[in-house]
C-alpha cells in the first residue's frame, strides 16, 4: 500500500515550495521520520520526513515549485524492510532493439483542467512536453500548466498516444477538455504517423522544460556573478541548473578591444555591446515578493513621514564603552539595539502603531514584538525578536546576531519569521540616503534607517558639522493617524538624540 506525501501548510501566507534537493534516491527503503528532503519556501528552509518505513517514489524532481497540498512522493510500505529490487527506467536508446507494438484498446481518455485551487476559475497551457501522436506512458509529465497563483505540471491518466485539443498559450476553464488520450496496452512504440522521425529524435527528447532554467539558489549566484543562465549548462533533473553548477560558472571575459578588426571604408559609431535578450522563470521567491509588494500598495493607505537624528550622542557613547561591552558580554554594540529599545519605548506610548487591522477590530499588543530585515545570501528576511521591550542591549544584540547567523545559513524557521508586531529595516548598510519602507503585512508600521552623513546644522546659534541620519515611518493610514506617527517618530529622535533616557527608562 502505498502512502501519499503531499507538501504541508508552513506558513498562512506561503502558497507554495520548491524542492531544493532529495537526500534520498528514487527507489530507496527510508526509515519512518527520517529526512527525505529539503524544500525552499520564500521565507525558509526546512526538512521533509518519511511518515513510514517504505520505499520511496519521487514525484516532484529537484528545483521543481510544487503548490501546497500537492502530491510531492509516495511511500511503498515494505514488507520485512528488505530492500526492493530497484525500478529501472525504460529510457530511449539509438542502439536498442524496438519494443513490441502496443495494443489499442479502443478507449479514449479525456483530459481536463483539473481544481488546483478554490478560487482559481481558468489556466494557461504553457507547454506541451510531449507532441500530438507521441505515445506517453501513465504518470509521465505531458505538458505545463499555469494559473494566476502557480505553475503546474499535468501527468498522463494512461498509457497510449496523446491527441492534443488545447494548443499552447489557449486559456482554459475548470474543467475544460485539455487533451485525449488513445488508451493502449503494452508500449512505449513509435507514434505510427511518422517512424522515421524517430531515430533522429533521442537527443533532443531528453530535454525538457526544466533545461537552462536555474534554481533559486542557483539563480541568486548566477545574478551576483552577472552570468547568464543560457550561458550554463545544467547537471540537474532535465537539464536544470543546480546551486554547484551556478558556483563553477565564470563571467565571460570581455573582448580585446586593441584585437578586433576594424573594417576599411567610412567610420562605423561602436556600439555599446550585443543586444541579446534573455527571459528566465521568476522564482518562487521572488513571485511571492511580487504579489505581496502589490497587495500591500493596494490594500492599505500607506503614508510615510520623515525626520532626521544627530547620531553624535549615540556614535560617542558606543565609542566610550564598546570595548567594555565586548569585554563583559561576549557580543559586540551596535546601532541597532539603540534604535529597538527607542522603537519599543515609543511603541508603548502609541500603541496604534503597534497595532493590526484583524476583519472589523483593531488588534492591540501590550509587548513588541520587533521584526528586524536581515540581508542573506537568498534575499532579505525578517526574523522577530521576541518581547524586545524586556531585553537588555546586551540580550538584543545578542538574539540579532543569532538570527542573522541562521538567516546567512538558511536556518530560520517559519516560527521565527512570523508573528512581529512591528519592523526596522536599515538601508543604510548599502548606503542609502532616503527611502519609503513598505509595510510588511499585516503590521501598520515600518521604520526605515538609513546612512550617517556629516552634515552642516544649526545648533545653539551656531552651524556646526554633525553625523545626521533620516528616518522614515511608513505607516497604514488607516489606523495611524497623523499626529500619532509624527509623534512616534519624533519620540524616537529623542531618544536617540539623549540615548541616557534609554538607559534610565524616562
Amino acid at each position: 500500500m502505498a502512502i501519499q506525501v503531499k507538501v504541508p501548510t508552513v506558513g498562512e501566507s506561503i502558497t507554495e515550495v520548491t524542492v531544493a534537493n532529495w537526500t534520498k534516491k528514487d527507489g530507496e527503503v527510508v526509515q519512518m521520520d527520517e529526512v527525505i528532503a529539503e524544500l525552499e519556501s520564500d521565507k525558509a528552509t526546512f526538512e521533509l520526513t518519511a511518515p513510514k518505513k517504505g520505499v520511496l517514489k519521487i514525484k516532484k524532481q529537484q528545483g521543481e515549485a510544487v503548490p501546497i497540498g500537492e502530491l510531492i512522493c509516495e511511500i511503498e510500505e515494505s514488507a520485512g524492510g528488505s530492500t526492493p529490487t530497484p525500478k529501472t527506467e525504460n529510457k530511449a536508446a539509438p542502439a536498442a532493439a524496438p519494443a513490441a507494438a502496443p495494443k489499442a484498446t479502443g478507449a479514449v481518455k479525456e483530459m481536463k483542467v483539473p481544481a488546483v485551487g478554490e478560487s482559481i476559475t481558468e489556466v494557461t497551457i504553457s507547454t506541451w512536453l510531449k507532441k500530438d501522436g507521441d505515445f506517453v506512458k501513465l504518470d509521465d509529465i505531458i505538458a505545463e500548466v499555469e494559473s494566476d497563483k502557480a505553475t503546474f505540471e499535468l501527468p498522463a491518466e494512461a498509457n497510449g498516444i496523446l491527441r492534443i485539443v488545447a494548443q499552447e498559450k489557449t486559456t482554459l476553464p475548470i474543467g475544460g477538455l485539455i487533451c485525449k488520450i488513445e488508451v493502449m496496452e503494452g508500449g512505449p512504440a513509435a507514434p505510427t504517423a511518422a517512424p522515421t522521425a524517430i531515430a533522429s529524435a533521442p537527443a533532443s527528447s531528453d530535454k525538457s522544460y526544466a533545461a537552462g532554467h536555474p534554481s533559486p539558489a542557483a539563480a541568486k549566484i548566477l545574478d551576483e556573478k552577472g552570468v547568464a543562465a543560457a550561458n550554463v549548462a545544467g547537471t540537474g533533473v532535465g537539464g536544470r541548473i543546480m546551486k554547484e553548477d551556478a558556483s563553477k560558472a565564470q563571467a565571460a571575459a570581455k573582448p580585446d578591444a586593441a584585437k578586433v578588426a576594424v573594417p576599411s571604408g567610412p567610420p562605423v559609431i561602436a556600439g555599446g555591446g550585443g543586444r541579446n535578450k534573455r527571459s528566465e522563470k521568476m522564482t518562487s521567491l521572488r513571485k511571492t515578493i511580487a504579489k505581496r509588494l502589490v497587495s500591500v500598495k493596494n490594500e492599505t493607505a500607506m503614508l510615510t513621514t520623515f525626520n532626521e537624528v544627530d547620531m553624535k550622542p549615540v556614535m560617542d557613547l558606543r565609542s566610550k564603552y564598546k570595548d567594555k561591552f565586548k569585554e563583559k558580554y561576549g557580543v559586540g554594540l551596535g546601532f541597532m539595539s539603540f534604535f529597538t529599545k527607542a522603537v519599543c519605548v515609543a511603541l508603548k506610548e502609541w500603541p496604534a502603531v503597534n497595532a493590526q487591522i484583524n476583519g472589523d477590530e483593531i488588534m492591540y499588543h501590550d509587548y513588541c514584538d520587533v521584526s528586524i530585515a536581515v540581508s542573506t545570501p537568498r534575499g532579505l528576511v525578517v526574523p522577530v525578536i521576541r518581547n524586545a521591550e524586556s531585553l537588555s542591549f546586551d540580550q538584543i544584540e545578542m538574539e540579532i546576531g543569532r538570527l542573522a547567523a541562521r538567516g546567512r545559513d538558511g536556518k530560520l524557521s517559519i516560527d521565527e519569521m512570523q508573528g512581529g508586531t512591528f519592523s526596522i529595516t536599515n538601508g543604510g548598510v548599502f548606503g542609502s540616503m532616503l527611502s519609503t519602507p513598505i509595510l510588511n503585512p499585516p503590521q501598520s508600521a515600518i521604520l526605515g534607517m538609513h546612512n550617517i552623513v556629516e552634515r552642516a546644522v544649526v545648533k545653539d546659534g551656531q552651524v556646526v558639522v554633525r553625523p545626521i541620519m533620516y528616518l522614515a515611518l511608513s505607516y497604514d493610514h488607516r489606523i495611524v493617524d497623523g499626529r500619532e506617527s509624527v509623534s512616534f517618530l519624533v519620540r524616537v529622535k529623542e531618544l536617540l538624540e539623549d540615548p541616557g533616557r534609554l538607559i534610565l527608562g524616562v
